[in-house]
């Protein structure tokens, strides 16, 4: 049987979660500076690795990014990475 795992926007603790049921299984972290989000961590379970929930991890920090009118630091490697290498989210990126 297959689980799905959920992904939610948790403001109140500056991440976005994933959880299989009830159990946290990999988070992708910020801290907020003025307008910016500087997302400095994202982990998954290494049990659940290979099922691209890190990507949807910072999917979700980006897309609530967006909405909220915010900036990225990218001070996770993970998020660099993305930044690297997806142009759709090339606007979210902070300045100098």
């Amino acid at each position: 049987m297959t689980t799905v795992i959920e992904i939610r926007f948790e403001k109140e603790h500056n991440r976005a979660v994933a959880y299989d049921g009830t159990e946290h299984i990999g988070e992708c972290e910020f801290a907020v500076f003025g307008g910016n989000w500087n997302v400095y961590h994202t982990g998954v379970n290494p049990a659940y690795g290979g099922r691209g929930i890190a990507g949807d991890l910072v999917r979700c920090v980006m897309e609530q990014a967006r909405a909220e009118q915010k900036k990225i630091i990218p001070t996770c490697s993970y998020v660099r990475k993305v930044f690297d290498t997806r142009p759709e989210y090339q606007e979210l990126l902070a300045k100098d």
